[in-house]
């Protein structure tokens, strides 16, 4: 069974959480709380020298880091991952969408303005670019939304799960996502999905029962 190292309230390890759950796999589920420098831990750096979550432990001392590479590796082979080559690089050019300009830009607010106390005086000078970059992202995704429903291949893939994490967390770190209808269409679409699971909620693990 898989381990999953994960922080509850991180947008990039719920990705994770939502994927196994809406594939029903089972894994141990460890909870490591990165304010309290538990990631940074020569126990936690020998699994992964980058110190981040989350972290998937396939077998004994084998290990695969960043969410969206976890991602890639579990839904392999599944619904969640299209056959075509065209509609693969599709998703992998969200995903990599995602990294590059929603989770540096509305996953970096998220972080300092809803997690770290005291994180709005601390990164007041950020803001600005937080805001800029965010608002210019979202307008990518409402133009490519208003004409589909999902972002790749024709239907949910996980290249929706990648987006979804941090853009359903925007309303929390002052980003208003009224003036993106698409957007917001988009996200009850992924919420409605089978199996889908909220960032909050308590895991079951299914086959270890």
């Amino acid at each position: 069974m898989y381990t999953l190292y994960s922080m509850r309230r991180s947008g990039n390890c719920y990705k994770v959480r939502l994927a196994l759950a809406q594939l029903d796999i089972a894994y141990e589920l460890v909870e490591i709380d990165i304010l309290k420098g538990e990631t940074r831990t020569p126990e936690f750096l020998a699994m992964n020298p980058s110190g981040h979550v989350p972290l998937l432990e396939i077998a004994p001392d084998r290990h695969i880091a960043e969410s969206n590479a976890i991602l890639w590796y579990v839904a392999g082979h599944t619904p969640l991952v299209p056959d075509d080559r065209v509609e693969r690089a599709e998703v992998l050019q969200w995903m990599f969408f995602e990294q590059h300009s929603l989770e540096p830009s509305i996953g970096a607010a998220y972080f300092w303005l809803t997690l770290v106390k005291g994180g709005r005086d601390l990164q007041q000078h950020a803001l600005e670019d937080w805001m800029q970059e965010g608002h210019r992202a979202l307008g990518v995704m409402e133009r490519h939304l208003a004409r589909r429903d999902f972002f790749a291949a024709g239907r949910y893939t996980i290249a929706d799960i990648a987006v979804y994490a941090y853009t359903h967390l925007a309303h929390q770190c002052d980003f208003d996502l009224a003036p993106f209808p698409a957007i917001r269409a988009w996200l009850r679409r992924v919420a409605d999905q089978p199996g889908h699971v909220t960032m909050d909620q308590e895991l079951v693990l299914t086959a270890a029962q």
